[in-house]
């Protein structure tokens, strides 16, 4: 259906009167613009951006409820201050509607500081307290293990924030076990459910060693829940170490104070937590496939040592071998033999040759020549005729045999 069509186009089967999406929203437009063409509206700055063209963006929002607002250049270059988050404000324009998103929004012409939101003062208030009673101190934080096997999640179960801690659980593809409990993540059943998911998982899976506590990035309001007493009090009292993840790097709420770890995103808690055993997993895997590698490089070597050995004359023809050894084995025989000869021929002569010296000066040798050898009655060598006397019986030896003999005189 053209985009062209009058609004009084009316259908001819039933009579009724259709617009487009861009009728009805120009119609809707044109409507707001006439109503509301000039309105003061109090509430708290939320979300704000600060464009490079010069424009703001920001929500204008109580507890209950909150509008879009846009401040063009034009306008805001007169402010006397800068807005921030959580400031509260006047603010003077005409309501209007961006049919392209369906959103309707005011369109400031005028801004004055009316003072900090209630929701910052609850928030200031709550950090003061819990601070002075030493939730926050760091020597109370519990250490994260430097190596994770099972992990509880606790957050939306269909926001961002999930997928996002998946997503980087696979691409780091760590095997862990990771046990999700669902809740609300904004709004008041938040404060309720996010106390008693910890409490839960402490008292039923003690077995957990890191809770991951968040959601994604939002406005004060959206994160309002991660601000309260309840679940400060829960992420403090739990057992298991917590890990807040709540928003991204600008945002800080009282559960990133609490906690035993603050990360600024879901996806770097889960890369913060699993990285060293991510590391740790992929040097395992180098060493086991070096390892791998040098045991197959070792019996490849031993294998073809083995195949060049069954190839070898000692498997192929092992009797040749024993020839040869047989062969040796009578050379040395032979050669043991010469040697054996020549040592006896050499100890023979020597000895025969000590043996004539000895000859030589042996007293039978003496006798041989004629000399006798004289003892006296007490067997004593006679030598000097001194010892004897006439009529004294004397033995006499000579080279063959003995007699006795009888002193008749003797000489001096």
């Amino acid at each position: 259906m053209s985009e062209e069509l009058e609004y009084d186009f009316i259908n001819n089967n039933d009579g009724r009167l259709v617009y487009t999406v861009t009728q009805i929203s120009n119609e809707i437009k044109s409507i707001l613009e006439d109503s509301y063409s000039s309105v003061w509206i109090q509430g708290e700055i939320s979300n704000f951006k600060l464009y490079n063209s010069g424009h703001m963006y920001f929500h204008v929002k109580d507890v209950n409820a909150q509008i879009k607002a846009v401040m063009f250049k034009g306008a805001n270059i007169s402010l006397t201050f800068t807005p921030e988050e959580g400031m509260r404000v006047l603010v003077y324009g005409r309501i209007s509607s961006y049919p392209k998103n369906g959103d309707y929004q005011i369109i400031v012409n005028h801004m004055k500081q009316y003072g900090k939101g209630d929701l910052y003062r609850s928030y200031e208030q709550l950090k003061k307290k819990l601070e002075s009673e030493g939730l926050f101190d760091e020597n109370v934080k519990k250490m994260i293990p430097s190596f994770i096997n099972k992990i509880g999640i606790v957050t939306s179960q269909d926001g961002a924030a999930l997928h996002d801690i998946l997503k980087v659980i696979d691409n780091l593809n760590v095997n862990v076990e990771v046990l999700i409990y669902p809740v609300r993540v904004q709004g008041k059943e938040a404060e309720k459910e996010i106390p008693k998911a910890i409490e839960y998982l402490n008292l039923y899976h003690k077995n957990l060693e890191v809770l991951l506590v968040g959601r994604g990035g939002g406005s004060i309001e959206d994160l309002w829940a991660f601000n309260t007493e309840p679940v400060a009090r829960a992420i403090f009292a739990s057992e298991i170490p917590v890990v807040s993840c709540v928003g991204h790097e600008v945002d800080f709420t009282i559960a990133d104070f609490v906690s035993d770890m603050r990360s600024p995103t879901p996806s770097a808690a889960a890369e913060m937590i699993l990285r060293n055993r991510s590391n740790t997993e992929n040097r395992m895997k180098l060493l086991k496939e070096s390892l791998s590698g040098l045991m197959r490089f070792i019996l490849d070597d031993r294998r073809s040592k083995l195949d060049r050995f069954m190839l070898s004359r000692a498997m192929t023809k092992p009797y040749l071998i024993y020839e040869d050894k047989i062969s040796y084995v009578d050379e040395l025989d032979s050669r043991m033999l010469r040697n054996a000869n020549r040592i006896f021929e050499s100890k023979f002569g020597k000895l025969k040759n000590v043996s004539h010296k000895l000859d030589i000066i042996s007293p039978l040798s003496v006798l041989k020549r004629g000399f006798a050898i004289c003892f006296d009655n007490n067997n004593k060598i006679v030598t000097d005729s001194k010892n004897v006397s006439p009529g004294d019986n004397i033995n006499i030896h000579l080279s063959k045999g003995s007699f006795t003999a009888k002193v008749e005189t003797k000489k001096q």
